[in-house]
């Protein structure tokens, strides 16, 4: 499955934003789609994930602390990175990644993930 982050953009701090990340086919077979971000010299981190497969897994990063959500739109073939109360940390790219092989127990896993779309900038002001 092909994906396609979009939705980035400038927002000022407190703000929010909605990410998509698009499949080109079903994401009930995709096994589950992560958001990661990085940072300009530094490794991606996993932002959220969950199945779309089997189960209702979902995993997210501390530092989310409550502020996102990952909601998922299968007629849509969508997962969504719902972010609010951003934060001039938050500034980063963010990717979409799927692989049919994830399931809850390595949701957190990076290489788990074979399939990547390309990033989409977040810029958040202060």
């Amino acid at each position: 499955v092909q994906l396609q982050a979009s939705g980035g953009g400038l927002v000022q701090a407190g703000g929010s934003l909605r990410l998509s990340c698009a499949a080109s086919g079903s994401i009930f077979v995709a096994g589950a789609i992560g958001w990661y971000r990085q940072f300009p010299g530094k490794q991606r981190e996993l932002v959220a994930a969950i199945t779309t497969t089997t189960g209702d897994g979902t995993k997210y990063a501390d530092f989310v602390q409550g502020r996102f959500a990952i909601p998922k739109d299968y007629p849509k073939n969508t997962v969504y990175l719902q972010m609010n109360s951003l934060r001039p940390e938050d500034t980063a790219v963010y990717y979409c990644a799927a692989d049919p092989s994830v399931i809850s127990s390595n949701l957190a896993s990076q290489r788990a993930y074979a399939n990547w779309g390309l990033g989409t900038q977040v810029t958040v002001s202060s």
